[in-house]
């Protein structure tokens, strides 16, 4: 009996396609809830692995293992990523955290190969400069802020959206995804944020941010019954905002302010604003357990880089700490007649 033609070209899954197919589509959203944009990046963590491995040693991805992909060969990847592609460091680091949070879940899923798996994930992150923390002063914020045209309806959209990032301290991601149902302007006004592993945190508005975001729905017609489950932020089409565009948004109000005065940096991101919330905090002397659950992390040593970043901070608590022991004024050398010949003969 002769086979048909796609019977003969038929290629058995192998257990690294069946182990990464799981593992995306499953796992890492339905048991991890993590967002389409995470994964997307676990996702070309492997894209370049399987592309590496192709380009470089010559291996047919559909016939691919997981015992093909060792410690040795991973190794090798990442030296690749930084020799051939030129990637950072900070990169590098990225994309082996990725490689480790999966063969930590095949420690589980496949106990057979825990050897081969502990063995890549004993492969250390390489250690980086500590990370800078890129924030506006208060004065370079508020021209910031003042940009958007507020006699124009895009303009006071802008100024709303602008505000709100600030104020609640919010990531991009979590600002796009809010919808109107989110926002609630009886006293306490709050808003509604969904943070990292769809974690709900809701951050309290002040009065200034709140009265735009009143005025602003009102103009656009939100709120009222069948309009809960609508963007909030939307573009002139009623078409959500992305990421990139609130980065436009910003960069193009940046430029602005950067032509009136140099305080304001040549760019600025919208995580940026997040941390220029988070210092300004700090230096008014909040405290860290409230900044962390206003920015929404887990742990609070990832707050902590702000109180390490503030040098600011850093120095008014030495001079609170300490009584004014050194003098500031110096000597008239100029009328010691003997520390001059001394000079002289020197």
């Amino acid at each position: 009996m002769s086979c048909r033609p796609w019977e003969v070209m038929a290629i058995k899954p192998t257990d690294l396609a069946r182990a990464l197919s799981t593992y995306l589509t499953q796992y890492l959203p339905k048991q991890r809830n993590l967002r389409p944009h995470t994964i997307e990046s676990y996702r070309d963590t492997f894209k370049l692995l399987l592309r590496y491995c192709q380009e470089v040693h010559g291996m047919a991805i559909e016939r691919l293992t997981l015992t093909d992909l060792d410690a040795v060969l991973v190794r090798a990847f990442l030296d690749w990523l930084e020799s051939d592609r030129h990637n950072t460091v900070a990169t590098r680091n990225q994309r082996l955290a990725s490689l480790h949070a999966f063969y930590r879940y095949l420690q589980g899923e496949d106990p057979t190969g825990l050897l081969s798996y502990q063995k890549i994930l004993s492969i250390p992150l390489k250690k980086t400069a500590a990370p800078i923390v890129h924030h506006l002063t208060p004065e370079a914020l508020k021209l910031v802020l003042a940009q958007p045209d507020r006699t124009r309806r895009m303009g006071r959209r802008d100024a709303t959206l602008l505000a709100t990032l600030y104020d609640t301290g919010a990531r991009v991601q979590e600002l796009v995804d809010l919808h109107v149902r989110d926002v609630r302007l009886d006293a306490p006004a709050i808003i509604s944020l969904t943070g990292k592993g769809n974690k709900v945190r809701h951050v309290p508005l002040m009065a200034p941010t709140a009265a735009l975001i009143q005025h602003y729905m009102a103009e656009w017609r939100l709120g009222p019954n069948g309009t809960q489950d609508w963007p909030l932020f939307t573009n002139s089409r009623r078409q959500p905002l992305t990421r990139a565009g609130v980065a436009f948004i910003l960069d193009k109000y940046t430029q602005r302010a950067r032509a009136q005065s140099a305080i304001v940096p040549e760019h600025v991101t919208p995580h940026a604003i997040r941390h220029s919330k988070a210092m300004h905090l700090l230096q008014a002397g909040v405290n860290l357990i409230y900044i962390r659950d206003l920015l929404g992390h887990v742990d609070l040593a990832t707050t902590e880089i702000y109180a390490r970043a503030d040098t600011e901070l850093k120095r008014q608590a030495l001079e609170k700490a300490y009584p004014n022991l050194i003098s500031s004024e110096m000597p008239a050398w100029t009328e010691d007649q003997n520390l001059l010949d001394w000079l002289t003969r020197l």
